[in-house]
């Protein structure tokens, strides 16, 4: 695939850090506004770039501005590594009972949703430096996380919920702190399935709007439940319904509707329904797990750094997939269905994968779906 616009967005950010380490909100931009949290993603941007492009040394170039936003954090963690308040505005979603987007605080100005934000990031920055960075870089940023791990842990997990909660004191919870808790390896297996089934069914949480929904399917899938996925396009269809023609920012008195980070589905209509994803740095190996809910049948294309992955793929009523799966010269990977897992080697693979495990009802609709960058 072409990620000229995704490099360029990169450096545009990088371009506009400050002397103490912070990032614009968004950039090339005469506005000096500052949303800590989004220099973390920026961290996030710069790791997906490395996953999926094979341009090593452009993410090495980047890996100074990396340091400098962490250590920007750095001047405001505790002893503990939990963050003390933040300045300037540190939205985190539109969720309408929290003020301008910024989740509710503790008596000591940290909120859950920052701390595993900035775990996600020490995360990205250490697996970086081991790669391509300074090794001694990457032992300070694992020990740094996970000194943070531990405390999130024992500062925001309720015991009686079962649920992170957004405050020390735990009188407040949300989705998204215990979405982000999934994401970053706080709990795994059949406890973050559990987990997720709450974020989805407890109704008293604060919701994920459009944005971060983003993450809460990420969370899904990494819980073993991306089966979910076609189910939780409400927002999206609504949109639809209204003639919108492009995605909106969020779904309640919008003032955006035409908003990028609405477009979520455009990417995991092929990474979580389809399955294509990166296995390796820079894309060298590829991984497909279908997640066709009650879907018959789908099929699509995916760039790919060196040409493109084509998938076909059908489900037998008693569960079986088969299919065929073009890849790239010199790609191998592998595809995984319900327990059941195949080598891919370069060029075209008929697969037929009998399933391990029953994870979704048997019945299956005639439904088929067709994905194309």
């Amino acid at each position: 695939g072409d990620a000229r616009l995704v490099r360029n967005a990169i450096e545009q950010i990088q371009s506009s850090q400050t002397s103490e380490g912070a990032t614009f909100s968004r950039a090339p931009s005469a506005l000096q506004q500052y949303i800590p949290p989004f220099s973390l993603w920026w961290i996030g941007m710069v790791h997906d770039y490395r996953r999926y492009v094979d341009d090593a040394e452009f993410v090495r170039e980047m890996l100074p501005g990396v340091r400098s936003v962490l250590a920007f954090y750095h001047r405001y963690q505790r002893e503990d590594a939990a963050l003390k308040m933040m300045p300037w505005w540190n939205y985190v979603d539109w969720v309408e009972k929290w003020p301008r987007g910024t989740p509710p605080r503790g008596a000591d100005g940290g909120t859950a949703a920052i701390d595993l934000q900035l775990l996600l990031a020490l995360q990205y920055a250490a697996e970086m430096e081991r790669e391509l960075g300074l090794p001694e870089m990457a032992s300070v940023y694992q020990r740094r996380a996970d000194l943070l791990k531990k405390t999130i842990h024992s500062k925001y997990w309720d015991r009686g919920r079962g649920l992170y909660a957004d405050d020390a004191e735990h009188r407040h919870f949300s989705q998204h702190a215990n979405i982000l808790a999934v994401l970053a390896g706080l709990v795994e297996g059949e406890r973050a399935r559990e987990l997720m089934g709450k974020v989805i069914e407890d109704g008293s949480l604060a919701p994920a709007s459009i944005y971060f929904r983003y993450y809460l399917h990420r969370a899904m899938v990494r819980a073993g439940l991306g089966d979910r996925y076609l189910e939780m396009l409400g927002p999206w269809r609504r949109m639809m319904a209204d003639g919108l023609t492009t995605w909106a920012e969020r779904d309640f008195r919008t003032r955006s509707d035409c908003h990028a980070w609405g477009s979520s589905p455009n990417i995991e209509l092929l990474r979580t329904v389809l399955g294509v994803d990166s296995a390796a740095p820079g894309f060298a190996r590829v991984r497909i797990e279908p997640h066709l809910g009650r879907l018959q049948r789908a099929s699509g294309i995916v760039p790919h750094p060196r040409g493109e992955v084509r998938v076909q793929l059908e489900r037998a009523e008693d569960g079986a997939l088969t299919g065929r799966i073009d890849l790239p010269a010199g790609i191998t990977g592998e595809i995984l269905w319900r327990g059941a897992r195949s080598a891919l080697r370069p060029g075209l693979n008929r697969v037929k994968l009998a399933p391990q495990a029953r994870l979704v009802p048997p019945v299956i609709e005639k439904r088929v779906l067709r994905v194309k960058p």
